[in-house]
């Protein structure tokens, strides 16, 4: 078995499971926004939290792989993908997103959401235009 491919594999793998979850934590944001209920904004909170806890360990092993094949690669391969560097940039912006969701996250928990549903549908469609992005600069390799 090809070591290669299976780390690619892997890699692939964890970053569909991490984006599941950043595409559905924004939305419940979205609802959480609009709630009145008290019952229901309890509820939220721990959807939200299970959620983003959950798909947490996705994006370090999505990571953990994308090193091990840089590292396989090797240092001349890194330095001549320019594509790569540009695919990195997005996939930094990626984790600066997944961080600012912790920040979300407490801000509901301590009753202290200041934004909108229309804020949140905005801030879903964020990682989905990243994620176009990536896959095209990892299938063309344009640059």
């Amino acid at each position: 078995m090809n070591t290669l491919l299976v780390i690619k594999a892997l890699h692939v793998s964890f970053m569909v499971a991490w984006f599941a979850g950043i595409f559905y934590l924004p939305r419940l944001f979205v609802y959480h926004a609009d709630n009145k209920d008290p019952a229901v904004d309890a509820q939220f909170k721990v959807m939200e939290r299970r959620l983003l806890y959950f798909v947490t360990p996705f994006a370090v092993l999505t990571l953990v792989f994308g090193l091990w094949l840089i590292h396989l690669y090797g240092a001349a391969w890194f330095a001549a993908s320019h594509w790569l560097h540009y695919k990195l940039l997005l996939v930094l912006l990626l984790y600066i997103y997944h961080g600012y969701c912790f920040k979300l996250l407490n801000d509901f928990k301590l009753g202290k959401n200041s934004k909108s549903s229309k804020f949140y549908r905005f801030f879903n469609e964020f990682p989905v235009l990243l994620l176009f992005a990536i896959i095209f600069l990892a299938i063309l390799k344009p640059v």
